[in-house]
């Protein structure tokens, strides 16, 4: 484990991917000698427990990810990433309904 302070990822910010390159490493990003975050490799055996499906879904769900790269991340077809999302309640596809209306009524 190594920990590393906010102001050294400023200065030198390939020491994150530095920091994870052993599969089984992890970083702890602090800030003023407080932890804040930790970085890991997609390969780190944690994210084999559920972490690396949850950490990827949110991603998705902030818009940081499509759904062709969350299906690819996952290893599922965009179907059963769709089945996915539809159980855990996570909309598939993100649009505004008064928007569509709005731009109809000026087709209108």
């Amino acid at each position: 484990m190594l920990s590393v302070g906010i102001k050294e990822i400023k200065n030198n910010p390939s020491i994150i991917s530095k920091g994870v390159e052993n599969r089984d490493d992890y970083l702890f990003i602090s800030k003023r000698g407080k932890p804040i975050a930790v970085a890991m490799s997609l390969d780190n055996e944690v994210f084999e427990h559920g972490f690396k499906k949850w950490v990827l879904i949110k991603a998705y769900k902030k818009g940081d990810l499509s759904l062709g790269q969350l299906s690819k991340a996952l290893n599922l077809s965009y179907l059963e990433t769709m089945k996915i999302l539809g159980i855990l309640g996570v909309p598939v596809i993100d649009y505004d309904l008064d928007d569509d209306i709005e731009t109809i009524e000026k087709l209108l």
